[in-house]
């Protein structure tokens, strides 16, 4: 079953909403912004995002799923720039996980991501 936000959603999203939430997403726990490059573009662009620590890294809910063009990005790109908490970092190895329990991320999140439906999610490592 794919996520309940659906491809509309998602285009107010980029055009609206993530212009208002990139600034405090950079700084609030649980929020970052990850810096990625257009696949056919080149362009760079900026994604504010819901996000988890994991081992090694983070873990990304994918809330639109994986076929969302900043997900496609990172994967083709083999990682992407982070800014979390004011604080920029390197990620590499992007991995998408499907996971039906949401047991990646934190107990009091998943009653809601298993509102929206969210079952697949992105793992990246700190560069090294």
């Amino acid at each position: 079953m794919s996520p309940i936000l659906g491809r509309r959603i998602a285009q107010f999203n980029r055009h609206v909403t993530n212009r208002l939430t990139r600034p405090p997403a950079r700084r609030l726990p649980g929020f970052g912004v990850v810096i990625h490059t257009g696949r056919k573009s080149g362009r760079r662009y900026e994604t504010p995002v819901n996000l988890f620590r994991a081992a090694g890294g983070y873990v990304i809910a994918l809330t639109y799923g994986p076929e969302s063009d900043w997900v496609r990005n990172v994967l083709a790109a083999g990682g992407c720039e982070l800014i979390t908490r004011g604080r920029r970092e390197r990620l590499t190895s992007p991995e998408i996980r499907h996971d039906e329990r949401q047991a990646l991320v934190p107990r009091a999140l998943r009653p809601v991501l298993r509102l929206l439906r969210v079952t697949d999610f992105m793992h990246l490592v700190h560069a090294p």
